[in-house]
């Protein structure tokens, strides 16, 4: 990936009961750019219960996709949402096998940010993706 990266967190969660669609909303660590990005009710109850520390008697998929990672004696390296196109954010999952292997996962960001609050692994967003929303919201 040659494209610049932005570290990210988590820094709010917008409910909106009466949708399907729910909000959150990502900032730079070292800035003052926001991500927001709308995703749906199960994506939105993960990240919430990791949040809580809730554990389900049963692993939610989330949780499952962790286990079988660390099964593999693999970590999650990082997180990078690298695409907006077609109003919608695409991200990529950086599992390391060892200190060789990388695989890249594509993913949807809401899962591949659930992922990574449960595997405490950091969030990126990439330049061209913040310049891009940022023009997108303003124009």
């Amino acid at each position: 990936m040659k494209d610049t990266i932005c570290k990210v967190e988590l820094c709010k969660i917008v409910i909106n009961k009466s949708s399907d669609i729910q909000t959150i909303v990502l900032k730079e660590t070292k800035g003052k750019r926001t991500l927001t990005i709308g995703i749906g009710n199960p994506e939105v109850n993960a990240i919430k219960l990791e949040i809580a520390k809730i554990r389900p008697q049963r692993p939610m998929t989330h949780d499952l996709l962790k286990k079988v990672i660390e099964a593999f004696d693999a970590t999650v390296e990082k997180i990078i949402i690298d695409k907006f196109q077609f109003s919608t954010f695409h991200a990529k999952i950086f599992v390391k096998l060892d200190s060789k292997n990388i695989k890249q996962i594509d993913a949807r960001p809401s899962d591949s940010i659930a992922l990574a609050l449960r595997t405490k692994s950091p969030i990126y967003v990439t330049e061209e993706v913040l310049n891009k929303v940022q023009k997108f919201e303003v124009g």
